[in-house]
C-alpha cells in the first residue's frame, strides 16, 4: 500500500509536469540541486502516458454505463447503490490494469537517486564507483578569505611613550588560502596562501609619530587637538600550517567514504613571514590633514604564528608577532598580538 501511495505520488508529479508542458526538478542531499535523470523523466513520462490512456479509456466505458443507469429511472437510494457498484468495479479494472503494466518503481527510483549524486546514468557498478571516488576527491582548492582583527602591542619592559598613549589598533586583511587535504578520509589539510595586511597603530593624547635629524622615532604632543593620529604599515603575508577537522567520515555508497572538508568545526595553526609594502604616517589637526609616506622604523620584516578556530566558513583567531613592531631602537620589544574574526569565501 505504502509502495502504491509513492508510486501514485511520482506519477502524479511527473503526469502534471508532462501535460502541463513546465519543466520538473527534484531537490536531494546534494551540493547544489540537480535535475531529474534523463533516462528516470523518459520512463515516467511513458508510464504517465500509459495511465492516463488506462484511465481514459475506463471513463468513457463508466460514463456509457451510467448514462444507461440514467434511463432506468431508478428511486435515489437504488441509483445511488448501482452508481457506486459501477464506480467501484471500473476503479478495480483501472487498478488491475495499472499492475498489468509491471512498472519498475524500485528500479526507477535507484536510477534517479545515483543521478543525483552524479549526474549521470552511471551503467555499470565499476563505473559508479570510478565516478563517486572522482566526486568526493580529496579536497585541493585556492579560496579567499576577509579578516579582521583588534590589535594591541605588547612587551615585556617598563611602558614607554608608545604604550601609554595608544588607542585604538587594527588589522585588516585579506588574502588567497590554498587549502591541501592529505586524502579523501583525512581529517589534516596543508593550508598556505598569500595575504595583504593592513596594519594601523592609533595614538590617542593628542600625540603623534616624528622623527629626528637621525631618522629616530618617537612621539610627540600636538600644538592642538587632533582628530587622527595614525601609523598604517602594508604587508605581503604568507603563511604555512596545518588543519584539523572534526567533521565525520560520511559514505557515499559503493565502499566509498569522504570527510566533508569545509563544513564543520576545524582547528588551524599556521606560521607566517611578511614583507613591509608602505608605510603612511596620517595626522588630521587644526592645519588639516598631513600623510607622510616615509621611513618610521617599521620592521621590514614580520613573522610569527596564528591559531584559528573555525565552523564552516566563519572563524575566530589570535595571531602573535615574534618580530618587534619597530626596529632597531625604536619603542624596543613592542610585538603585535591581534585578536580577529574571519570570513572564508569557500
Amino acid at each position: 500500500m505504502i509502495k502504491k501511495f509513492v508510486m501514485m505520488g511520482l506519477v502524479c508529479l511527473f503526469s502534471s509536469s508532462f501535460y502541463g508542458q513546465k519543466g520538473l526538478n527534484i531537490n536531494l542531499a546534494s551540493k547544489k540541486d540537480t535535475e531529474v535523470s534523463p533516462i528516470v523523466k523518459d520512463k515516467i513520462e511513458e508510464y504517465a502516458t500509459q495511465i492516463n490512456a488506462i484511465i481514459q479509456e475506463e471513463k468513457k466505458l463508466m460514463e456509457t454505463e451510467l448514462l444507461a443507469l440514467q434511463t432506468k429511472n431508478l428511486e435515489k437510494g437504488e441509483f445511488d447503490k448501482e452508481k457506486a457498484q459501477i464506480a467501484d468495479r471500473y476503479s478495480e479494472k483501472i487498478d488491475k490494469r495499472i499492475e498489468e503494466l509491471g512498472f519498475d518503481l524500485d528500479g526507477v527510483i535507484q536510477k534517479q537517486v545515483r543521478y543525483s549524486l552524479l549526474n549521470t546514468d552511471a551503467a555499470s557498478k565499476e563505473e559508479l564507483k570510478e565516478k563517486l571516488l572522482k566526486k568526493f576527491r580529496p579536497a585541493r582548492s585556492i579560496t579567499g578569505y576577509f579578516s579582521y582583527g583588534i590589535m594591541t602591542l605588547t612587551n615585556d619592559l617598563s611602558d614607554n611613550a608608545l604604550d601609554k598613549n595608544i588607542g585604538y589598533s587594527n588589522n585588516l586583511e585579506f588574502g588567497l588560502k590554498l587549502n591541501y587535504q592529505l586524502s579523501r578520509t583525512s581529517p589534516w589539510a596543508i593550508t598556505s596562501g598569500l595575504g595583504f595586511s593592513w596594519r594601523t597603530v592609533r595614538l590617542d593624547n593628542n600625540m603623534f609619530f616624528t622623527k629626528n635629524a637621525n631618522n629616530e622615532v618617537y612621539l610627540e604632543k600636538a600644538g592642538g587637538d587632533l582628530s587622527k593620529s595614525k601609523l598604517r604599515t602594508g604587508y605581503i603575508i604568507v603563511p604555512l600550517g596545518v588543519q584539523y577537522n572534526f567533521s565525520k567520515l560520511k559514505n557515499a555508497g559503493m565502499d566509498v567514504q569522504y570527510r566533508r572538508f569545509y563544513n564543520g568545526f576545524k582547528i588551524g595553526a599556521n606560521v607566517y613571514g611578511g614583507a613591509r609594502m608602505s608605510t603612511n604616517n596620517i595626522i588630521d589637526g587644526n592645519d588639516g590633514e598631513l600623510r607622510n609616506r616615509e621611513n618610521y622604523q617599521v620592521n621590514p620584516y614580520i613573522y610569527g604564528a596564528q591559531l584559528t578556530f573555525s565552523y564552516n566558513s566563519i572563524s575566530v583567531f589570535v595571531k602573535k608577532d615574534f618580530s618587534n613592531f619597530f626596529k632597531d631602537s625604536a619603542f624596543k620589544n613592542d610585538k603585535a598580538l591581534i585578536f580577529g574574526i574571519a570570513i572564508g569565501l569557500e
